[in-house]
């Protein structure tokens, strides 16, 4: 037996049919019983009341039943009595079965012709079975009614049987009338047992529907993406595993595809529009890769195509470009057009890996050095990208460590005025020792800290602990500390500088905040809200690097800016002899005369430098040349050295009260 079929929706709906057609039947049988049952019971009835009126109204009814020819009062009674009520015609019988007397046969009565020796076995059951018996049978117009019974009953006088007598009781009318009666009932009796058995089967069987769509939905989602129908990360990696087994030759790859900058545009376009981009790439993948492998999606923004049997290394790479190639054609989201490429990374097999999870692994690598060559691209893995691999994993646990065991560092950096060349201020600058003593550079673990959300911890924790050192330096020393975008995109940065300054008690006027231009690109409202926020505290808002990478003078209207750094790199270009570099930093310092914003410039390693800026404008120098970052045990040397160099001005007495404290 097929138990899978029975146990199937359709199975159960044949077997529900076929018990609803057995009660149906069933009803109607036991319908049909009792019409028979009500008959019978009637049949007897009339052949009783028939028999007892014979009985009655004759006489010499025993002497008839024992074989005596009828009196004339008899037979006048006889052929009067030929057909009363529903009885048509009648017979009687002596006590053994014997034929005396039969209604449409009298006038043969004492002839010949009345064969008095006819035995009726039906007849002579009666008295043996002590019982009525009744036979149905169907008659023919106009001899015989469509529906009749033949009822043999005994007639008894004074507790003695005398006769039998077999009553012809026409049950036309009374059957017609109990199958009317009954079918009505019936029908209803049926209507009410189909719906008291249908309602609960029919929800029974839809829940039962239900509940296979709903497994049949669990085992496609155990196999599949729901928002794309691809194939999903564990079912890719069981047919690769299977690839690996079963592969005798050719090349197994896999393509592991990121969509560039997507949660930029999921945060700006809304996540159905990010949802419908995602089921665009899939179509799209599936048109370009469908016929040479398996495509997956692995979650979020990220697919994979498994090619299984592909001729050789290069087939791989020929599809990974069109692939790259194929996705920068423009793509449209709510009839929007929208440019939005890959990077993808392509391991081999089994040279990049020989279980699923190593050649995923491989994959995976290769699409990070994809994203940090500046995505829309591809790369094939390399074994130097484990070794880099690792070596992020580790920087990443040296951060985190960092954080939780309190290890990072803080170094000040002098900030000098130009006129005069004397102290202003610091500016802290974060610094994290590796596991030999050495600094790990910023440049290498701040970016690695905003990929794994920890800067804004890591910002907080800078903040208050710049606020902190400084709160008990020379009243007229100011710190500067970086923002990094990244804490500006949860908001909430305004209540936490507030909080810190109500914390450590530092002024909000020595305080400055430097934020780089990358955050301004998409500068939204509420970061313009923001800005305006922590200014009204009365910190002073500091554009970083100015001068460089997304540089646009609609910064510097949109928002008035306290001070303009001009970056280190205009430096650079001066030693290395670039003939425009005076004139672009004569411009910028005009600029930010003319919009009475203050100019700093950083950068100044050397006395040629410094002479160069010594004639310009600018308010504020800052580089090795006056000064390298240091911990913040040593700035108290200094501001003294920096008190020693200058003449008495006022908050002199403070810095030498602080220099001599801090000694």
């Amino acid at each position: 037996m097929d138990t899978g079929k029975i146990s199937s929706p359709q199975g159960t709906f044949i077997v529900l049919a076929i018990v609803l057609a057995t009660l149906t039947g069933g009803t109607w049988a036991i319908q049909k019983l009792a019409i028979e049952r009500l008959l019978f019971l009637d049949a007897v009835s009339a052949g009783y009341s028939w028999a007892s009126y014979l009985a009655q109204s004759i006489p010499d009814f025993e002497a008839i039943a024992e074989g005596a020819k009828p009196s004339s009062a008899s037979m006048t009674f006889f052929e009067r009595a030929q057909k009363v009520g529903h009885v048509f015609r009648y017979k009687i019988f002596d006590r053994h079965g014997y034929l005396r007397l039969v209604s449409d046969e009298l006038t043969a009565i004492g002839t010949d012709t009345q064969n008095l020796s006819e035995h009726n076995a039906a007849a002579a059951s009666v008295l043996a079975m002590g019982r009525p018996h009744v036979i149905p049978k169907e008659g023919t117009a106009p001899a015989r009614p469509p529906y009749f019974s033949e009822a043999y009953v005994p007639v008894t006088i004074a507790g003695r049987t005398i006769a039998i007598v077999e009553a012809y009781v026409d049950q036309t009318e009374k059957r017609e009338r109990y199958y009317a009666t009954v079918l009505v009932a019936g029908l209803s009796l049926s209507l009410l047992t189909a719906f008291a058995f249908c309602v609960p089967a029919y929800l029974w069987y839809r829940r039962t529907k239900e509940k296979q769509r709903a497994d049949e939905r669990l085992s496609f989602l155990a196999k599949h993406d729901a928002l794309t129908g691809l194939l999903n990360r564990n079912y890719l990696a069981e047919n690769l595993n299977k690839a690996l087994t079963a592969r005798e030759g050719g090349v197994i790859a896999v393509h592991h595809i990121n969509i560039d900058r997507f949660k930029d545009f999921n945060d700006a376009a809304g996540h159905d529009s990010g949802d419908e981009l995602i089921r665009t790439v899939a179509a799209r993948l599936l048109d370009i890769a469908g016929g040479e492998g398996i495509v997956a999606r692995l979650g979020s923004d990220e697919f994979a195509v498994l090619q299984t049997d592909a001729p050789d290394h290069h087939s791989v790479e020929a599809l990974a470009a069109r692939i790259v190639a194929a996705m920068r054609a423009p793509l449209f989201v709510k009839e929007h057009s929208v440019d939005a490429t890959v990077s993808v990374g392509v391991a081999l097999a089994p040279r990049d890996g020989n279980t699923a999870e190593r050649v995923l692994k491989s994959a995976a690598l290769a699409l990070h050095r994809s994203k940090l060559d500046g995505g829309n691209c591809l790369r094939v893995f390399e074994s130097s990208m484990d070794v880099e691999h690792q070596a992020r994993l580790n920087l990443e646990k040296a951060i985190r460590d960092a954080l939780v065991h309190d290890r990072f560092e803080l170094y000040y950096q002098p900030i000098i005025a130009r006129r005069g060349e004397r102290l202003v201020g610091f500016e802290a600058l974060l610094r994290l020792k590796a596991d030999d003593g050495s600094f790990i550079l910023p440049a290498r673990f701040i970016p690695v800290a905003e990929e794994i959300g920890l800067i804004g911890r890591i910002g907080a924790w800078v903040l208050r602990e710049a606020c902190r050192t400084a709160a008990v330096w020379p009243g007229h020393l100011k710190v500067a500390v970086n923002l990094s975008a990244a804490q500006f995109a949860g908001g909430g940065v305004r209540d936490d500088v507030a909080a810190v300054l109500a914390e450590t008690g530092f002024p909000a006027h020595r305080l400055e905040l430097e934020i780089t231009e990358s955050l301004l690109l998409d500068a939204s409202g509420n970061v313009m809200a923001e800005l305006a926020s922590l200014k009204a505290l009365g910190v002073a808002i500091v554009m970083d690097d100015f001068g460089t990478g997304y540089s646009s003078l609609s910064y510097l209207w949109r928002f008035h800016f306290d001070r303009i750094k001009i970056d280190r790199a205009f430096m650079t270009a001066f030693d290395a002899g670039d003939p425009s570099v005076e004139k672009v930093i004569h411009t910028i310092v005009a600029l930010g005369r003319a919009l009475n914003m203050r100019i700093t410039v950083e950068g100044i390693e050397n006395e040629r430098q410094a002479a160069f800026l010594g004639g310009l404008e600018c308010d504020e120098l800052q580089g090795f040349h006056y000064g390298r970052p240091m911990p913040a045990a040593d700035v108290a040397a200094t501001v003294l050295a920096d008190f020693r160099r200058g003449t008495e001005r006022p908050g002199d007495d403070d810095t030498r009260r602080w220099a001599r404290g801090a000694k």
